[in-house]
């Protein structure tokens, strides 16, 4: 721990490990290890499940930390709907120990309906697959390839469908990249993550989890099939939305509703005691298939006002074999007829770079579509 020496001393003498409970000053909580910051604050975890820091020489042992409780065997209904759990890391697939303050993953199914005891009313998670831990943001394309292969495999072991846990950073990116890997898959592929820790009491890990076990259960009567995310669709406690992978987006840093179906409705609404609105149907053929192609080289450029298109030909030289852009309004971008300098005129390096690579426009708005009919320089 970096407590400072002084705190350390102090600890040693009383004999105080992390996970002891203790009084500083006025405070009682349990001692939490403490890996930056000010070394001599004491920091306590408060029965409330909140963290505080106190500075104060002031320490008083009360108690030894608690025995780890043994693990239950959940005994699970065999009739349910059997469902695997892809476990990839994130706040939605750990949980807090109160006597150390760290957080430890949840490999075992046992841990999960341990922590939501309502899951083993709705399914049967008879696994859990741990293929990698990662924080989301560090993920890549290689990282969606194990999963689509690992999807595959479950499926066509007879899930009835497959939960993938993950950070929220870009839960929206795997969504959509397992869309385009599980083509037409004809089971539900849940991607649900948790906006707020474990040892908060707004977490909306627990909700999520229950209203993805709901939908997979009801999945096949009710016609939904594919991959999409299942996260809160209020701030309340009310009910989420599995939103379709191609078009989900968080749209918020924080809030548990931050995802967000665009310029689509979201496939179904889930409430938490397990009633299912649905708003989309598929009406085409449905299969198992792990499609995992993927193009690294392609690059996503967003011009602002006066930005120099030379960016499109940096690409180009460094092997890009595709070019995305991010357009103004409709689908526009600095065009010849209106440069001052013919130099930042950005059609003008398109038509040349389309020529050995393609090129494609997408919409720098969040809501609305492109249409390259309305401006003569679009068309």
């Amino acid at each position: 721990m970096s407590y400072s020496k002084k705190i350390q001393g102090i600890l040693k003498k009383n004999h105080i490990v992390p996970g002891c409970k203790i009084r500083v000053g006025e405070k009682e909580g349990l001692l939490m290890p403490k890996a930056s910051g000010d070394g001599d604050v004491v920091v306590l975890k408060l029965k409330s499940g909140y963290n505080i820091g106190v500075r104060s020489l002031d320490i008083e042992k009360l108690s030894e930390p608690a025995k780890q409780s043994r693990l239950k065997k959940v005994e699970y209904d065999s009739a349910k709907p059997k469902v695997s759990v892809i476990v990839t890391g994130g706040t939605i697939s750990s949980k807090v120990d109160y006597n150390t303050g760290g957080v430890t993953a949840l490999l075992d199914p046992n841990e999960i309906v341990g922590q939501i005891p309502e899951l083993k009313e709705i399914i049967n998670i008879h696994k859990v697959v741990v293929p990698f831990t990662r924080m989301s943001e560090s993920f890549d394309y290689k990282d969606w390839q194990v999963l689509a292969k690992e999807v595959e495999k479950r499926l066509k072991a007879g899930d009835a469908g497959v939960i993938i846990t993950q950070g929220t950073d870009i839960l929206h990116y795997t969504a959509a990249a397992l869309s385009f890997m599980l083509p037409n898959v004809g089971k539900p592929v849940v991607v649900v993550g948790s906006q707020r820790s474990t040892d908060r009491g707004s977490s909306d890990g627990a909700m999520n989890l229950i209203c993805a076990s709901h939908l997979i259960a009801q999945a096949k009567s009710l016609e939904i099939r594919g991959v999409g995310t299942c996260m809160h669709g209020g701030m309340p406690d009310d009910y989420c939305y599995f939103i379709r992978g191609t078009k989900v987006r968080k749209l918020h840093t924080s809030r548990r509703d931050a995802f967000k179906s665009v310029n689509a409705k979201p496939i179904a609404r889930i409430s938490l005691s397990g009633k299912i609105d649905v708003y989309q149907k598929d009406d085409f053929e449905f299969g198992i298939r792990a499609d995992t192609k993927f193009e690294p080289k392609v690059a996503l450029i967003k011009p602002i006002p006066g930005a120099d298109p030379d960016i499109i030909n940096y690409y180009v030289k460094k092997g890009y074999r595709g070019i995305i852009i991010e357009a103004f309004g409709l689908g526009q971008v600095a065009s010849d007829q209106w440069v001052k300098d013919k130099k930042m005129s950005w059609t003008s390096v398109i038509r040349k770079v389309s020529k050995k690579v393609p090129v494609f426009f997408a919409a720098q708005t969040v809501y609305g579509r492109l249409n390259p009919n309305v401006y003569s320089e679009a068309r």
